[in-house]
């Protein structure tokens, strides 16, 4: 898909493994056609880790408008729900281009949410307390089919619910209301990247970020930093507080970094290509 095909009268959807150009893409599509860019990531809508999320720079935000970026304190917990209610007020504005690589947060607002009830805190500690295998075992298979398995915070989400409700998640989200924004009324678009290709942008995008000040970035940020909390979850963030405190060396913080990136751009991949099958692909390079 060329971007003068795309109509100029739609929301547009970019979704796509990260490192895979989606925000870029985004910025073109807005500079050529107009719009305002609305951020899905869950990790971009904190505020402090610019760098280390691949948050557009300043530079770009002034090419186009932009919202939903740096806009929640590191210390707060920010909720699928939470983005849905941020977002609902910005689809009737300018045309939305909304781009990001959570994936949940764009089927919440394709699909609908579940109206799942808040989790008390003292259920969201036991759970910490629990191994990912631990978590696993407690879960049904009809939820276990629908989550990413390797990924702990969506494990311990649906262990949560289950807990804190008596009721699987998969039941709650059989109870979804209606979507905000049908997916048939936008121009959903799924970057489908070359694994090779993709591995290879992931390594320079790190090296890119050091060279920008990531490091810098990290010893600010070390006095908000609590590997609790989910603005902490930022790929490299743990790994150059380890450098910091003089646990590991810069090279292992980035080999280690250039990994889990590569492993969470592979489940996303996987993800995608389940859960967008009626989305646009658009291959890279």
């Amino acid at each position: 898909m060329k971007i003068d095909d795309i109509p100029k009268d739609k929301p547009v959807l970019i979704a796509g493994p990260t490192a895979s150009g989606k925000s870029a893409l985004a910025l073109e599509i807005a500079e050529r056609q107009g719009g305002t860019i609305l951020n899905a990531d869950a990790l971009q809508v904190y505020d402090g880790w610019r760098i280390l999320t691949a948050r557009p720079s300043p530079e770009d935000e002034a090419r186009a408008p932009h919202a939903l970026y740096g806009h929640v304190p590191p210390s707060e917990i920010y909720s699928t729900g939470q983005w849905l209610r941020d977002i609902t007020p910005l689809l009737g504005g300018p045309r939305p281009i909304i781009v990001g690589g959570t994936g949940l947060n764009v089927l919440a607002l394709t699909e609908g949410l579940a109206p799942i009830p808040p989790v008390p805190p003292e259920i969201r500690t036991e759970g910490d307390a629990l191994s990912l295998e631990g978590l696993l075992q407690e879960l049904d298979l009809e939820t276990k089919s629908r989550i990413d398995t390797a990924n702990r915070a969506r494990v311990q989400r649906a262990w949560e619910v289950l807990r804190a409700t008596g009721k699987p998640l998969a039941a709650w989200q059989a109870e979804t209301p209606a979507p905000m924004l049908p997916l048939n009324q936008t121009t959903p678009i799924l970057i489908d990247a070359d694994r090779d290709w993709l591995a290879s942008r992931i390594t320079q995008r790190f090296d890119i970020m050091l060279q920008s000040g990531a490091l810098d970035e990290a010893r600010a940020m070390r006095p908000h930093y609590d590997p609790a909390l989910p603005s902490s979850k930022a790929i490299g963030a743990t790994e150059l507080i380890a450098h910091l405190d003089g646990k590991m060396s810069l090279e292992a913080a980035k080999e280690a970094a250039i990994v889990q990136t590569r492993q969470y751009a592979k489940r996303q991949r996987t993800w995608f290509r389940a859960r967008m099958k009626r989305w646009v692909r658009v291959t890279y390079p």
